[in-house]
């Protein structure tokens, strides 16, 4: 996947950078957020769609069309039951995903770039859990579905919500600055039965001023596998699951799926690992 000539410039040259410093201000991505929520946007969606060639066949369309882009952006599917395999972790998201396992401790490496899940996290003692775990990193780009649900049954006891800049997600950015630990972000911290503590987190992105998450589960409550649990504004954004040692095995057919540029395309709702039967996690903390 080539970036563009702009993000060439941008992340590739010094003038690039100099602009881009302005540009990952979260002011100017709320004021980009603002002209998309207008009515005037309505304009740019056709093109939008003719661009990234996305599928609306089972989209619900108001009537009357969409009000704006951002009501576009944020649409939602016509709901279809799904059967959900119970002791499999599933994809929150439609998107491009990238399995890391941490060395070292809590650290794990994205496009040559590491990330500590301390500084991912803000928490040492919530990191020191993950040590030696498995991290789920999902890149949503702007032709993605951009709603997203939780990855498992279980039990949400803290929220946060770490202000910060907000970098674009593609790879070439990754290569050249620790966007991860950077970017505004939100996570909850889940007690799960099958899997132990799992963090899910959403990650704002360049123009992604908004993470919606819904209000009922902020910092508590019981949520299941499939329910959704938000939405991103307008831009390419990213979700992070990270997982226990021990917690899970990715799926065979995910595994030998190919992948291009290290990167796995998978589908919100699809089983992407399989907890272990072992697990210590999960003895120890239900016990």
């Amino acid at each position: 996947m080539r970036d563009s000539l702009l993000l060439r410039f941008l992340y590739g040259t010094v003038p690039g950078r100099a602009v881009l410093k302005l540009l990952v201000q979260p002011g100017i991505s709320k004021l980009g957020g603002r002209l998309l929520s207008t009515r005037a946007s309505r304009w740019i969606v056709p093109h939008y769609i003719k661009k990234h060639h996305i599928n609306m066949k089972n989209i619900e369309v108001p009537r009357g069309g969409f009000p704006s882009f951002n009501a576009f952006f944020t649409r939602r599917r016509r709901r279809r039951s799904r059967d959900l395999a119970g002791d499999h972790l599933i994809s929150p998201c439609d998107g491009y995903l990238t399995v890391a396992r941490m060395v070292r401790g809590a650290v794990f490496s994205i496009k040559n770039t590491e990330f500590s899940v301390e500084d991912l996290l803000k928490d040492k003692g919530l990191a020191e859990r993950f040590r030696g775990g498995t991290a789920f990193i999902f890149r949503l780009t702007p032709a993605e579905y951009h709603r997203y649900c939780y990855a498992a049954d279980g039990d949400i006891i803290r929220a946060e919500r770490i202000p910060g800049k907000l970098h674009c997600v593609r790879p070439i950015a990754l290569r050249n600055i620790p966007v991860f630990v950077q970017n505004s972000r939100e996570y909850q911290v889940i007690r799960t039965e099958r899997f132990g503590t799992m963090v899910q987190m959403e990650i704002g992105a360049l123009l992604v001023g908004k993470i919606k998450n819904d209000g009922r589960y902020l910092e508590s409550g019981s949520v299941q596998a499939g329910e959704e649990k938000g939405y991103f504004e307008f831009g390419g954004s990213t979700i992070v699951l990270l997982l226990q040692k021990d917690a899970v095995r990715v799926n065979t057919s995910l595994r030998d799926r190919k992948s291009v540029g290290g990167e796995i395309r998978v589908r919100m709702g699809e089983a992407i690992a399989h907890c272990l039967r072992s697990n210590p996690c999960t003895q120890s903390e239900n016990r």
